[in-house]
């Protein structure tokens, strides 16, 4: 039971929350630390109780939920989605605690809906049954919507409202071609089921039928990756969220359209993945040109925060379908890697504007003068998302370029350019930002990091420097899966390949 606790453990919380009195918002964010806290501390055991030489699914609950269906409620973890519960399961308590003063008011509806959105998120990561991903991925449409659209900027209700429309976009055609598929093999197996282990056995006869299906998978799961050209909704929604919905946005949400990918397209349609990798790769490296360009020229922190996830992300996108276990575990890595290093980024730009209001660059100047430890970490967390070894980001790109190397030399070269970008945008903001004289008188008088803010950042820091300087933890886990993953993909598309009539 230890996957359904961490899971609806929010849901739990969600509900005390909701029926405490309005007068009680302290109670109403204490008790959602708390939650997000015990959730963290439960979700500890699926590491230290995981077999890293198993590639199957572990902590496995199954149970019938909807038998005349064949909708089952089954959960289950492996060496891919581990990473992703625990990363969730950190960033929520850090993402609740840097909303304390900045949240200032319906806070008890604010602590309800992010754990209502931390249950919907969890539950992508473990359902094994493609009606229940369903439900769960659908789920969190509407507390990102609210957090967005409610507790935003400016403009936040086009930017929560054309979140959903592009991911509603997407999952309207996954659900066709979940029921599509389901249709499909209840006729040719007579076992109607949405099961994934199940369906993962089944050969999807190759040709238009598997492309079709792979493309409605693949548009769903590319929208929310964001991967170019379909990331217009994204700085948007960074721009307009508060800090604590960016965090998540970016440390978590993203990363579903990237599971999607590895969970679902890859299993399920093996030929399609194979076919269509070539124009994968390419949208991936034009992201990853494209979002580190753009990053270059914003003036607003946040929105070059923002398109930077966009050539991050491409980086993510290029391990995944080079088919080697280099490319895909440095992929796998890179997720973590990206939640914590943009998730970062996203709190400290959220730091500064609790203090001055404003994001853009021009407004600062000369920070180390007057908030030293402030610049220091900052500095950190540059290095670690343009990939300086020693950081989280190098484990990660670089097994992508190894990965991507043994795939085509010139795509890895290509791929190697966004790291020199990167380089580019991220110092020149930060010179910027940091260095030189103090021109605006408003900067003077600026605090460094308070007590709060240093237990938000210490964390993510140490996990930083521990994925940097010794990986083997978190790649480990995920080699097994990925080898298995990586056979299954080829044998099932022998094995297609060999039924299409010559």
């Amino acid at each position: 039971m230890l996957l359904s606790t961490v899971t609806f453990l929010p849901v739990a919380g969600a509900v005390v929350i909701a029926l405490l009195p309005r007068a009680q918002e302290r109670l109403a964010r204490s008790l959602a630390l708390l939650t997000t806290l015990a959730a963290f501390v439960i979700s500890l055991p699926l590491y230290t109780g995981f077999d890293a030489g198993q590639a199957g699914y572990q902590f496995v609950e199954r149970g019938d939920w909807m038998p005349s269906l064949g909708i089952t409620y089954h959960l289950g973890i492996d060496g891919i989605s581990l990473l992703l519960v625990l990363l969730t399961t950190f960033l929520m308590p850090l993402a609740v605690l840097s909303s304390w003063h900045s949240i200032e008011r319906r806070w008890k509806e604010f602590a309800v809906t992010m754990l209502l959105l931390e249950t919907g998120m969890l539950g992508v990561f473990v359902a094994l049954d493609l009606f229940l991903f369903y439900v769960f991925w659908e789920a969190m449409l509407i507390p990102m919507y609210l957090i967005i659209g409610i507790w935003g900027g400016t403009n936040r209700v086009y930017a929560a409202l054309k979140f959903v429309l592009y991911t509603l976009a997407g999952s309207v055609l996954m659900l066709v071609a979940i029921l599509a598929l389901y249709f499909q093999h209840g006729a040719a197996t007579g076992i109607y089921t949405f099961d994934l282990p199940v369906l993962a056995r089944y050969l999807v006869p190759a040709g238009l039928g598997q492309n079709l299906l792979f493309l409605a998978f693949a548009l769903a799961f590319a929208i929310k990756v964001p991967m170019f050209p379909f990331h217009t909704w994204l700085p948007d929604a960074h721009v307009e969220a508060p800090t604590a919905g960016s965090v998540i946005l970016a440390g978590v949400l993203l990363k579903m359209g990237t599971y999607g990918f590895l969970r679902f397209c890859l299993p399920l349609f093996p030929q399609a993945s194979l076919a269509f990798a070539p124009w994968i790769v390419a949208l991936a490296i034009v992201g990853i040109i494209y979002g580190a360009w753009v990053s270059t020229v914003q003036p607003d922190l946040k929105k070059l925060v923002a398109y930077s996830s966009v050539s991050h992300l491409g980086f993510v996108m290029l391990g995944l379908f080079v088919f080697n276990a280099q490319g895909l575990v440095g992929g796998i890595i890179q997720m973590v890697n990206h939640g914590l290093s943009t998730g970062a980024l996203f709190l400290l730009v959220g730091m500064i504007y609790e203090r001055r209001h404003t994001r853009l660059i021009a407004d600062f100047g000369g920070l180390w003068k007057v908030m030293p430890a402030y610049s220091a970490l900052f500095l950190i967390v540059a290095l670690s998302s343009l990939g300086l070894p020693g950081l989280n980001g190098f484990v990660g790109e670089f097994l992508i370029l190894v990965g991507a190397f043994q795939w085509n030399v010139t795509v890895a070269a290509l791929a190697t350019t966004g790291i020199i970008f990167a380089a580019v945008y991220l110092l020149w903001m930060y010179q910027r930002v940091v260095f030189g004289e103090v021109t605006r008188e408003e900067n003077r008088r600026l605090a460094d990091l308070s007590a709060r803010e240093w237990v938000v950042l210490l964390p993510v820091l140490a996990l930083i420097v521990w994925i940097g300087v010794y990986p083997a933890p978190f790649t480990g886990v995920t080699e097994a899966s990925v080898q298995a993953l990586l056979a299954q993909v080829h044998a099932k598309a022998a094995a297609t390949a060999a039924l299409v009539p010559r």
